[in-house]
């Protein structure tokens, strides 16, 4: 009996003992000097974002302890990824994505405090294909120039889902931010950013894209800078027949770009303007293809390269 009550002691401990190493923690962390082979602990953290991340429970968050190259990772479920101020957390690729959202449709990403370089050849720094929600801040996305179609944001959900960015540098990409329809499933885009400066992007600045999908999109830029981008600085276009584009630029800056300074480009497409500087540009503000642009008329455009240009009407202040 004694000998019978031994080994079931010992099947209950290994079993204990297994489930106890596949649990997931609500909190991990990762350091420069970590390994993946770690529980990812405060005291054992992990080496990479993509080695923490399967150790991190769903709606949990991975925590930044030091500077450091973390790595890629693909994001499938909610979750936070935070560095509050250690000093660099880089995720440094070539030829690839850096941080790929493909999360449920009601999960909530976070991603703070993250420099993401893609050294010239990357694809998009974030991209993101689902996720109820995604939140980027304080976060430098740079160098993503992959085929000459690299982007610092790609934002193009198969479904509803909204987009926050705020207090976020996107330079030197082949395109600054995009915010699309992925597929005709699409519906109900929602994006908002917020103190983000887009710089030197061999395309477009900050692009609304409703040429992808059926989906309507409402976004808004505000106290933000798109400047000296080769093509248009803030561009919204979507074409006949497709679900309604609207786009509000307030307190913003669209400066030197090789394109236009803020452009409303298709029947389906509105850009409103509210209290924006429009300069330096080769054309400053420009409406076309039966597309809108009202305007509080409260905006400097003025001092452009070919032409200031004019917005199709005022808006009746409230």
């Amino acid at each position: 009996m004694k000998v019978f009550l031994t080994i079931v002691a010992l099947v209950v401990s290994c079993f204990v003992s297994t489930v106890s190493s596949h649990a997931q923690a609500t909190r991990t962390w990762v350091s420069g000097v970590g390994d993946d082979a770690n529980p990812c602990s405060r005291t054992a953290p992990c080496k990479t974002f993509a080695g923490a991340i399967s150790k991190t429970a769903a709606g949990g968050e991975i925590s930044v302890l030091d500077p450091g190259g973390f790595g890629a990772v693909t994001i499938t479920k909610a979750i936070s990824i935070t560095n509050d101020g250690v000093g660099e957390a880089g995720v440094l690729v070539s030829g690839t994505n850096g941080i790929v959202v493909a999360a449920g449709a009601t999960d909530v990403v976070n991603i703070r405090g993250i420099v993401i370089d893609g050294v010239g050849t990357g694809l998009s720094g974030v991209l993101v294909n689902s996720a109820a929600s995604v939140l980027v801040q304080n976060c430098v996305i740079k160098n993503f120039a992959g085929g000459g179609t690299g982007t610092g944001i790609t934002f193009a959900p198969s479904a509803t889902a909204q987009l926050y960015v705020s207090d976020t540098v996107v330079s030197n990409n082949s395109g600054g931010i995009r915010i699309a329809t992925a597929s005709a499933g699409a519906h109900g885009i929602l994006a908002v950013l917020n103190r983000v400066q887009v710089e030197n992007s061999a395309t477009f600045g900050i692009k609304v894209d409703g040429t992808t999908g059926t989906g309507s999109i409402s976004a808004t830029v505000r106290d933000s800078v798109s400047a000296g981008n080769l093509s248009n600085g803030i561009w919204a276009t979507a074409p006949s027949g497709a679900s309604p584009i609207r786009l509000l630029v307030d307190h913003s800056a669209a400066v030197n770009n090789a394109g236009v300074g803020i452009l409303s480009d298709g029947p389906a497409t509105q850009v409103i303007l509210n209290n924006s500087a429009v300069t330096g540009n080769v054309t400053g503000l420009s409406f076309t293809n039966s597309a809108t642009m009202p305007s509080l008329k409260n905006n400097a455009v003025a001092g452009n390269r070919g032409t200031d240009g004019t917005s199709s009407g005022a808006v009746t202040p409230q």
